[in-house]
């Protein structure tokens, strides 16, 4: 190095001497120093060093050289020596995917550049340079010619054609160059690789090629050319081995994607849903051999055979498809007990359902890793409070808290050995998987939730509200959540899909969803701080000595509770606005927060109005009973308007969770998450409750010794405390009524026989339809404990509400 260098980058040359003195192993070194150039944003400097002769010791991974001249090449807009490179590594390779996009890139890159090469010399540092749409073609050509030539056939150079119409087409200069008929070479490809599991993760990207009028030919086309055997009188043609029924399942899957499923109607699907399911039966006989931790060949046909009925049951409200899709995903559950996409899907049907019982065992079963916590767990922690299942809440709360505590511990342990072992790439890595679980959407939900949710099962049960604010270390003036860079780490894809893309999840529903959450977390976190910051006012206040109020720092914690509440309201509006736009997901993409029926069912205007009602408490603790006419008048209100929602929230819980109707079952799980929304609620309420009563009760006691040392026979009592009484007891009545009415729900989940329910069905065989008894008893099932865990804690909270007597 020269002195030069060193003097232009002595900290970095120093680090790097350094490395060099202690690792004997100089790939690592020149890695280092590549990386430290590349952080500076040095490109061109690491580019020296990597087209130099420390380049040659970079052997860590396969074309490792190769790979960071490309990335620095890039960085720096050389075009030419982008598309020399890539050129040059896919004569090597044909089959590489990554330079034909880069190869692609730079040619289109050159040509809006106008670039030509010098008069003399070569074109680029890299070689021959390729900067003309014609010069692309016949690159293309060619090694689809060297193809044929090959052992073995390579998908890369047909899909690079595709890809290369797919650009030229969109650049509006398709006609100009002859490269063949999408349709066509589609349908070539096909036969080439129809038996493959890629050929449709392959073809699916360029069937927007294909003109809508000619979708229904190319299928027909394509059935046109499977072996399929041929069929007795009113018999399916079905396939004789694996390749035909995996080319006739990739035939399916682009049915789907071309949007042919959602054009017919009823009838048809229910007979599209029956030949897919015959068809599912058949090629079980190619998997009697498979391990039960292998999937059957035959496993799409099921769950495309169930998006077929999940179109009928949310877009046409047919009940019965609902409970049809859960019968055959549990069929072919035991038959792929393996299969994830059979346990995913329903989980979220049951979810939709409002069955959380059956999910903890499916979520469980899937034996989620490390990242799939934070990636796949919002499937489970979404719905796990708002179904009522307490204790499986806390427990699915737990699952995803405790990957993420245990990953700042394990991913400095990942920092550490990387360094020690010389993997210096890595730990930028690891340093940012790092700061993305912790700013992870998912890790703040959670935890929001979860003191949410043990507040909600043991503040003034087993123990104070303001002992388990205390064990959280919860106060309301610290907000510890990222909010500006708050990641959102969701596999919104886990699910297969095969929808057309105006069906499919878009970037808008991922944007919209992540603005939904956001929304959502915040009146959570706010709600959450509001209630922690209930029991700072709790104590005396001195209102004639400001300067002793000033001191204990009160008049503050009203303040941040007032601020809090401002907040909680913009962040309101903001929900309101929200929904306003009334977006709807795909079926299956991101599921939807609470926050509507946190709207619609009233909870939102009652949670709001207690802390306002906190505010005007303490308002009276300051002012004192005398010259309060106005205040006490304003909580009398209070009162009674939230004892008019708290009424207006349980009518929204009444109905049957679940009943028959026209011989099909029907449920209503809107119901249930109301029930969780007044239980919720009321529990704020009691809180709430709890401090005007702390305010009243030494007003009462003040009041009585004056009576005592006047010797009066009577003393008139401010209108607070009669208001305060009679609310007290409406509080009481009312939770009364509710729990009634749990008990009410109970006898009748209990009394539906459903195991005498008649399944008329002629979708589904007589073995199918005991699946169907299974699913529909497991529904069921989930009720009852949900019901039965909401009725135990509104029961505690009336031993609460009967505590309130100032």
């Amino acid at each position: 190095m020269t002195e030069t260098q060193l003097f232009l980058f002595p900290d970095t040359f120093h680090l790097f001497y350094f490395q060099m003195s202690v690792y004997p192993n100089l790939s690592s070194k020149v890695e280092l120093y590549y990386m430290i150039l590349e952080r500076l944003e040095k490109y061109q400097e690491a580019l020296d060093v990597v087209r130099g002769k420390l380049g040659e010791k970079l052997t860590s991974e396969l074309q490792s050289r190769e790979n960071k001249c490309m990335a620095m090449y890039k960085k720096l807009c050389k075009w030419p020596e982008c598309n020399a490179l890539s050129r040059r590594l896919l004569l090597k390779n044909s089959d590489d995917w990554q330079f034909y996009i880069i190869y692609f890139d730079s040619v289109f890159q050159l040509i809006d550049k106008s670039w030509t090469p010098p008069a003399e010399g070569e074109h680029s540092l890299e070689g021959e340079v390729h900067y003309s749409t014609e010069q692309a073609v016949k690159f293309i050509e060619e090694r689809i010619t060297e193809e044929a030539k090959s052992s073995r056939p390579l998908r890369g150079p047909y899909l690079a054609e595709l890809e290369l119409i797919r650009r030229l087409r969109h650049r509006g200069c398709n006609d100009e160059y002859k490269l063949g008929d999408p349709e066509e070479l589609m349908f070539q490809y096909f036969k080439k690789f129809g038996d493959k599991p890629c050929c449709f993760t392959d073809l699916k990207v360029f069937v927007d090629l294909l003109p809508s009028s000619q979708c229904t030919k190319f299928i027909s086309q394509l059935l046109g050319i499977i072996p399929l055997s041929a069929p007795a009188e009113g018999k399916l043609a079905l396939p004789a081995d694996i390749r035909a029924l995996q080319q006739h399942l990739c035939v399916v899957q682009l049915t789907r994607l071309l949007g042919l499923y959602h054009t017919i109607d009823k009838k048809q699907k229910l007979s599209a849903v029956r030949e897919l399911m015959l068809r599912y039966q058949h090629g079980l006989e190619f998997g009697k051999s498979c391990l039960k931790t292998e999937l059957q060949f035959s496993d799409y046909y099921c769950l495309l055979a169930v998006h077929l009925l999940l179109d009928m049951w949310l877009e046409a409200g047919e009940e019965m498809a609902v409970w049809q899709s859960l019968t055959l995903l549990e069929e072919g559950l035991t038959h792929s007990p393996s299969n994830a996409q059979f346990k995913l899907l329903l989980i979220r049907i049951y979810c939709m359902l409002g069955a959380f019982e059956p999910v903890v065992e499916l979520y469980s079963s899937l034996d989620a890793k490390h990242i799939q916590h934070d990636t796949i767990g919002y499937l489970l922690t979404r719905y796990a409070e708002s179904l009522g299942q307490y204790a499986a809440a806390s427990q699915s709360c737990n699952f995803a808290l405790r990957f993420f505590h245990s990953n700042q511990k394990d991913t400095s342990e990942y920092i550490i050995q990387a360094y020690k072992y010389g993997a210096f790439e890595k730990i930028p890595e690891f340093i940012a998987f790092r700061n993305r679980l912790n700013t992870s959407l998912h890790f703040a939900q959670v935890r929001t939730e979860r003191m949410l949710l043990d507040l909600l099962l043991e503040a003034n049960i087993s123990t104070s509200l303001e002992e388990s604010i205390k064990s959280m270390s919860l106060s309301p003036e610290e907000d510890d959540i990222p909010w500006k860079d708050l990641h959102d780490n969701r596999d919104l894809t886990v699910l297969f899909n095969w929808d057309p893309k105006d069906r499919d999840i878009s970037e808008k529903h991922r944007k919209r969803s992540l603005e939904e959450e956001t929304i959502w977390l915040q009146i959570r976190s706010l709600t959450l701080r509001l209630v922690s910051g209930l029991p700072t006012l709790s104590h005396t206040v001195h209102p004639k000595n400001s300067e002793k109020t000033a001191e204990n720092g009160v008049s503050s914690k009203i303040d941040t509770i007032r601020s809090l509440l401002q907040q909680l309201e913009t962040a309101v509006d903001s929900g309101k606005q929200f929904l306003e736009q009334k977006i709807q997901y795909p079926a299956l993409g991101p599921p939807p927060t609470r926050m509507a029926g946190f709207f619609s069912n009233g909870s939102c205007q009652c949670q709001t109005s207690l802390f306002y009602l906190v505010s005007d408490i303490y308002e009276l603790d300051t002012s004192g009973l005398e010259d309060s006419t106005e205040i006490q008048e304003r909580i009398g209100n209070s009162f009674k308007s939230l004892l008019e929602q708290l009424t207006d929230l349980f009518n929204k819980c009444k109905g049957d969770l679940m009943e028959v109707r026209d011989g099909i079952l029907k449920t209503h799980p809107n119901i249930l998450e109301n029930l969780v929304f007044f239980v919720e609620t009321m529990s704020i309420t009691l809180w709430v409750s709890s401090y005007c009563d702390s305010v009243l009760r030494p007003f009462k006691s003040s009041l009585q010794k004056k009576k005592k040392k006047k010797k009066e026979t009577s003393v008139v009592m401010p209108p607070v405390f009669t208001s305060f009484l009679d609310y007290v007891t409406e509080l009481q009545t009312l939770t009364s009524n509710v729990i009634d009415h749990i008990k009410g729900l109970e006898i009748i989940l209990t009394a539906l026989k459903l195991e005498e329910l008649s399944i008329d069905d002629t979708l589904l065989s007589q073995e199918e339809k005991k699946f169907t008894k299974t699913v529909q008893g497991k529904v069921q099932s989930s009720y009852q404990h949900s019901i039965q865990e909401i009725g135990e804690l509104l029961k505690k909270r009336l031993d609460t509400i009967k505590k309130l007597k100032i």
